[in-house]
């Protein structure tokens, strides 16, 4: 099963368990002390979601073992056991070149080197709170893209003077940025833009930003023959795990389950 980080629960799961109802999965019952001790791998918002998911974490797992027990699996570790049975009666599907090819042509974006871009800023810092402030903040930095249109030299003096972040004793610069390396709001404008003066302020969290590109390097696209492994992989593990859920929703749809109504395929993850 799914191991996640553990959630603080409103009761320790070694004292007595809430008031939850059993489930009883073929006349086997899972009790709500064994559903509560489950529960510290399924973080929720509340702890009816937390009990949903463990609960349904155990009625797979029990449904497993008791197949596994109708084919005669005697395997002693019930995780071997289990991954016994579905490799038994789990048909795992290849992906052929051809069904590889089709889905890299439907996904190009994604088979691409990152773009890289070298840029400079003029942080204006202003408190996300103080709406006054921003709006002065803002102004100065138009005012100061004015000022480098006409006189773009003066980049690095004004970043210096004028810049609230620590790359001021650069001149402004950042150096190379990744994707990721900043924060979202900055980064979603920065890579959309051409080398040179950006032509309005970037608004962040920390404020207003003057920005230049000074360098910017397109990705490129990656042939197929580079990734071709990597989405085969990615497509049988895709096509095995909407078979594991096909298959433990029939073992559900054949059983008797009382307490509990386990939820369709695609939401059931199987380790």
């Amino acid at each position: 099963m799914q191991m996640i980080d553990t959630i603080d629960l409103p009761i320790d799961p070694k004292t007595e368990a809430p008031d939850f109802d059993e489930v009883i999965v073929n006349g086997k019952t899972i009790d709500s002390h064994s559903i509560l001790q489950e529960m510290q791998y399924y973080p929720a918002d509340t702890m009816e979601a937390s009990r949903q998911q463990a609960a349904q974490s155990l009625v797979v797992r029990e449904l497993l073992l008791q197949r596994a027990e109708a084919v005669s699996l005697n395997e002693t570790d019930e995780e071997l056991r289990i991954s016994q049975l579905l490799e038994q009666e789990v048909e795992l599907s290849s992906a052929d070149e051809a069904t590889c090819l089709r889905y890299y042509e439907a996904n190009t974006e994604k088979f691409r080197t990152p773009v890289l871009i070298a840029a400079s800023h003029i942080l204006l810092g202003a408190d996300p709170q103080d709406l006054e402030e921003r709006a002065s903040r803002k102004a100065q930095a138009e005012a100061l893209i004015r000022t480098l249109r006409a006189s773009p030299d003066k980049f690095a003096a004004l970043a210096k003077q004028d810049s609230d972040c620590p790359s001021k004793e650069l001149g402004g610069q950042l150096g190379q940025l990744d994707k990721g390396q900043t924060v979202p709001e900055f980064e979603r404008h920065i890579f959309s833009l051409e080398p040179g003066l950006a032509e309005r302020p970037i608004e962040s969290r920390y404020g207003f930003h003057v920005v230049r590109i000074d360098q910017r390097v397109e990705g490129e696209q990656l042939p197929f023959e580079a990734v071709e492994e990597k989405i085969r992989d990615y497509l049988q593990e895709r096509n095995y795990r909407r078979a594991v859920n096909q298959y433990i929703q029939l073992l559900a749809g054949d059983a008797e389950i009382n307490g509990f109504e386990i939820s369709g395929a695609d939401s059931l993850l199987v380790q």
